[in-house]
């Protein structure tokens, strides 16, 4: 029994937990109850524990414990999430519990570690009306050892066994998995089928002529009309020299742009002049 629960995170979260109850000396009274054998038995049954403790009285005394139980619905959620971080999946699905699982459960409005002692129920049916009496605390500090043998019991006090959690998670995953390799497939086939089309007509169906048009909007691959094509100077006197700006050569700056303006100028007119003879060869053609 190792009462430090130096092990693992999660134990060590649950010992911390105990720990902050303030009536110490009960603490140390469960914690010698703990060690010297006292805890006859400790039950996990569905969403409860029960135990005995053998204290004063002849005969042991029974107590339970348990958390509040999440709806089907919050697992439905809590399990989507996990399904989507691969490490938590990966982690779960090797018996460990992710460091930052609460992460998951915080993010659809929930914590899997109770937050204060209130928020774990508890009763023994011993004479001490102390709502933590040193026989619960001694099945608190022995919890810590059985979480971290298995910490799915955690998820078991809120309502979902190993076994069930394991089984969604397998099954979300594998969707996802066959989600992505038929989206792959998918796309591929598209693409083949797109360029079947392209280079043969022929093969276009009634069932793909409306992808055809989408994904032929922009392509037009015969001759242009010349009487459509009209050559008009630019609506604003800015040229790409004016929008490159000032060029760093110091007193030669000027010199160098009015050589660039002059050339600039000489082809746009050679461009213009050349776009409309072959406009005009077209058309009279």
């Amino acid at each position: 029994m190792n009462l430090q629960s130096d092990k693992e995170w999660w134990t060590q979260q649950w010992i911390d937990l105990l720990n902050s109850y303030r009536f110490k000396k009960r603490l140390e009274r469960a914690r010698n109850y703990a060690r010297q054998g006292n805890v006859l038995s400790i039950e996990f049954k569905e969403q409860k524990i029960i135990a005995q403790v053998q204290g004063t009285a002849p005969e042991p005394y029974k107590l339970s414990l348990w958390l509040d139980t999440f709806t089907d619905e919050d697992w439905n959620f809590i399990i989507k999430t996990l399904s989507e971080r691969a490490i938590f999946t990966a982690k779960l699905l090797a018996g460990e519990m992710p460091q930052n699982i609460e992460e998951v459960f915080a993010a659809n409005g929930l914590r899997l570690f109770p937050f204060t002692l209130d928020d774990i129920h508890a009763k023994c049916d011993c004479p001490d009306p102390a709502r933590v009496c040193k026989h619960i605390a001694a099945v608190y500090y022995l919890l810590g050892d059985r979480f971290s043998d298995d910490p799915f019991l955690l998820f078991q006090l809120r309502g979902r066994t190993k076994e069930k959690i394991l089984e969604e998670l397998r099954q979300k995953r594998g969707k996802s998995e066959d989600e992505r390799v038929t989206e792959t497939k998918q796309i591929k086939s598209e693409k083949i089928q797109s360029k079947d089309l392209l280079t043969n007509p022929r093969t276009i169906t009634s069932a793909t002529q409306e992808t055809l048009k989408i994904e032929q909007f922009w392509e037009y691959n015969q001759q242009l009309d010349s009487s459509l094509v009209v050559i008009t100077p630019s609506p604003s006197n800015e040229t790409v020299l004016d929008v490159l700006g000032h060029i760093p050569l110091g007193a030669s700056a000027d010199i160098v742009m009015n050589y660039f303006q002059k050339i600039y100028q000489n082809v746009s007119q050679q461009a213009a002049i050349k776009a409309l003879n072959q406009g005009e060869d077209e058309y009279d053609s």
